[in-house]
């Protein structure tokens, strides 16, 4: 979760390895979704809102692409709690019931999204 922090402080970024760790971190919880899936009993509402996310995603890749002529992937402060909150919420479920920790994912998620939207479109970042 810090490989992008720590290849900006020494200098060691490229664009392949911001594509890289897009992909990396896509992989990764796509694989933890797929493996937690049987064993949890995921309400429609919230598979209802994963679809949503997605969507909104979608469509911002496909607005980057059009805009940017090129895939465009924003490496936001949102899109990082994010990713954070997705990494720790296997750790949750003995702790919280999955309506509670599902909504605030869902809740940052959605944020992150829209913000990253918005982000593509006007080109600003941060």
């Amino acid at each position: 979760m810090i490989d992008g922090t720590v290849a900006r402080k020494t200098n060691t970024f490229s664009e392949f390895g911001s594509k890289l760790d897009t992909f990396a971190d896509f992989v990764f919880v796509a694989v933890c979704f797929i493996r937690l899936i049987p064993i949890l009993d995921i309400p429609v509402w919230l598979w209802v809102w994963i679809g949503i996310i997605a969507v909104i995603k979608i469509i911002n890749v496909v607005f980057g692409f059009v805009i940017h002529k090129k895939l465009v992937a924003e490496h936001t402060v949102m899109n990082k709690v994010t990713g954070l909150l997705l990494f720790i919420f296997p750790l949750t479920l003995a702790y919280f019931d999955l309506k509670y920790s599902g909504t605030v994912i869902c809740a940052v998620a959605t944020f992150s999204a829209i913000q990253e939207g918005h982000f593509i479109r006007t080109g600003r970042n941060k």
